[in-house]
């Protein structure tokens, strides 16, 4: 990435917009349009809102361009999520920062509901996401899982807005997945996305500890703000990092040990998080594994 090649474009937005959405996108033109629809249809609360174009070799730069409601950042080259969203935060005007894929779809009161929790916790040291609603069943315990499409052609819009509200789902504890918000200053006083883990592979979990690291401990899955996710539709084509490895290197735990001990993610929301009792074993074990993967 050479810095003369990048361009940040700015355009006059609302005076004081609640939140400013990132939105790394790479080629993926008709998702980042029906990303923006959603938000552009569904947000009450006024938005600004920045894409971040990784190459953008699909027309999704000069469509971007054309769009008077989109600051931008462009990227001749791939930059992968680290560098893009650190890039999109110079442009950011909002107090709170709002990260979204753009294979996305933001469902109504999804706003709204994330800037009452925040306005209820009144500092900035927490974390909140948006609870996801995905096709297929990957394990995750914070998704609710329902198929109204997996692309763009099966997409059933209609059945998704009429039945989402409805669908099963408490308040949940570990907040790591976008969409997710911190607030400006929590997101400049950790650093933003770690850039060790480019192009993206696991600096989710590495955002979250670090905020972990800097004191928070409210880590809040909203119920109420809902999303569907079509599911790695940039991910699945990029060459991904090893991300698992660099967060043991550098953290001394798994991501999976930090997600399951003191995230406690996708257990029911109970209230903000306690320090965990770790075991003598299991930080034994992580001190082994770290040492092993260390020699390689």
């Amino acid at each position: 990435m050479k810095r003369q090649d990048l361009q940040l474009f700015s355009r006059p937005a609302p005076e004081s917009p609640a939140f400013s959405v990132l939105i790394p996108s790479w080629n993926n033109l008709p998702y980042l349009q029906l990303c923006l629809r959603s938000l552009r249809t569904h947000s009450q609360l006024p938005l600004q809102l920045i894409v971040i174009v990784n190459e953008g070799r699909d027309g999704t730069l000069d469509w971007v361009r054309n769009e008077p409601d989109l600051d931008y950042v462009y990227a001749p080259d791939n930059i992968g999520i680290c560098y893009a969203l650190n890039l999109a935060r110079t442009l950011a005007r909002a107090t709170y920062l709002v990260y979204v894929n753009d294979d996305m779809y933001l469902l109504p009161d999804w706003d709204t509901a994330l800037m009452a929790e925040l306005e209820a916790v009144g500092h900035p040291y927490c974390m909140f996401s948006a609870t996801m609603i995905e096709p297929h069943d990957t394990g995750n315990p914070c998704v609710i899982v329902q198929d109204y499409g997996t692309d763009i052609g099966t997409f059933s819009e209609q059945n998704l807005l009429q039945e989402a509200p409805a669908l099963p789902r408490r308040d949940w504890s570990g907040s790591t997945w976008p969409p997710n918000v911190l607030h400006r200053d929590l997101w400049d006083l950790v650093g933003g996305m770690s850039i060790e883990f480019s192009p993206g592979m696991y600096s989710d979990p590495d955002l979250s500890m670090k905020c972990w690291q800097a004191g928070v401990r409210i880590f809040k899955g909203v119920a109420a703000s809902r999303v569907y996710h079509f599911g790695s539709k940039s991910t699945g084509r990029v060459r991904k990092n090893k991300g698992r490895d660099t967060f043991l290197l550098k953290w001394g735990i798994s991501a999976r040990f930090f997600a399951d001990h003191y995230l406690r993610r996708g257990a029911p929301w109970t209230g903000p998080l306690p320090d965990p009792v770790i075991p003598v074993t299991a930080r034994w074990i992580h001190r082994i594994r770290r040492a092993l993967k260390s020699l390689r």
